[in-house]
């Protein structure tokens, strides 16, 4: 995108065909595979983090945002959208990959408003229905239009297994860290200290089985979903295998 250019935001795809899901699926575990065997054979290593590098932003947006986050989604859920943003900047500094700090946390923090109680059966996959109340929400604090535009599709693409590493990191950021958090992505690329502290301060709650309740809902309300390709091949048992003791 050049900056003359106005970013289309994404569209919902809706359920995917299966043909179409699982050539993302294996492509995902090869990659993890490799970088996996990079860290094993110390092809690659983990540098060490100051707490800075994964530090909250305090803009006043950023606090409306989590303001609006806390208001209508449970400790489960607001604790998972903070793990999405602390790893996902872990990672980014383990990438020396550069990013807009607000415009990342602002997706991360409300990347799972469609699946809140007051949310949960709005019309559409739920990463498009918090795509577009996120989007809304900041071009309605007089956000800036492109940053606006890319929170809605990094919340829009989330879940895009196969697509959304490849496009800004601030979308394949909330994409990679909400996969540490759920199908345990990266997880090896956390440095076991950051981890501890992480999950200190945002305690997972019995994440494992009350996330896979609520994309069981969506799956059941919403059979048309984007979500519903992922759990017809088997998510729900992924998160549950996760390495996190819960």
């Amino acid at each position: 995108m050049n900056d003359t250019t106005p970013r289309t935001i994404a569209k919902d795809p809706g359920c995917l065909h299966a043909y179409q899901m699982i050539p993302r699926f294996i492509g995902l575990d090869i990659r993890m595979a490799k970088r996996k065997l990079a860290l094993k054979l110390g092809m690659s290593k983990l540098i060490s983090l100051v707490p800075d590098a994964y530090r909250i932003p305090d803009s006043k947006l950023a606090q409306q945002a989590t303001a609006l986050v806390r208001e209508i989604s449970g400790d489960m859920l607001l604790n998972h959208c903070y793990r999405t943003y602390l790893f996902g900047c872990i990672l980014a500094h383990q990438d020396g990959l550069k990013f807009d700090r607000e415009v990342f946390y602002l997706s991360s923090i409300m990347h799972d408003i469609g699946l809140s109680d007051k949310h949960a059966a709005d019309p559409g996959s739920f990463e498009y229905v918090g795509a577009k109340i996120a989007h809304e929400f900041c071009l309605g604090h007089d956000y800036d239009t492109e940053k606006s535009a890319l929170v809605h599709d990094a919340i829009a693409l989330h879940s895009a297994v196969g697509k959304a590493h490849k496009e800004d990191p601030e979308i394949a950021l909330v994409h990679f860290g909400a996969g540490v958090d759920v199908i345990g992505i990266h997880y090896d690329e956390i440095p076991k200290y950051a981890l501890t502290e992480i999950l200190e301060q945002y305690p997972r709650l019995d994440f494992k089985n009350a996330f896979v309740d609520l994309v069981i809902k969506q799956a059941e309300i919403k059979p048309k979903s984007h979500i519903a390709t992922h759990m017809n091949l088997g998510f729900g048992s992924k998160v549950k295998k996760t390495p996190f003791a819960e």
